[in-house]
């Protein structure tokens, strides 16, 4: 992510996002991915993008109760459209 862009500095655990929502996080995976997420209740919720480790966007979306929901735009390294892709619901199992 370049400099000053209001990147939280703070560690998380594998997978977590952790800082104020709406600002850019690490999301550590082994390598240096970026996030910009919005979270209720600590689950992902509304417009989100990850970035590469030089900034480009990687991926962009937006998420509804911590699910994938809508059209999700994967973009290749230059940063240029690669594939849009429409998240479909999933299934869920009736209460028993």
């Amino acid at each position: 992510m370049p400099r000053g862009a209001g990147c939280s500095q703070g560690r998380a655990a594998h997978g977590q996002v952790r800082g104020q929502a709406g600002r850019a996080r690490p999301i550590p995976q082994g390598r240096n991915i970026w996030a910009r997420a919005q979270t209720i209740e600590e689950l992902p919720n509304g417009y989100w993008e990850w970035f590469r480790k030089d900034g480009v966007r990687m991926r962009s979306g937006h998420f509804k109760d911590g699910e994938q929901v809508g059209e999700w735009t994967t973009y290749d390294k230059t940063g240029a459209v690669y594939k849009v892709t429409t998240m479909k619901p999933k299934r869920r199992k009736p209460p028993a």
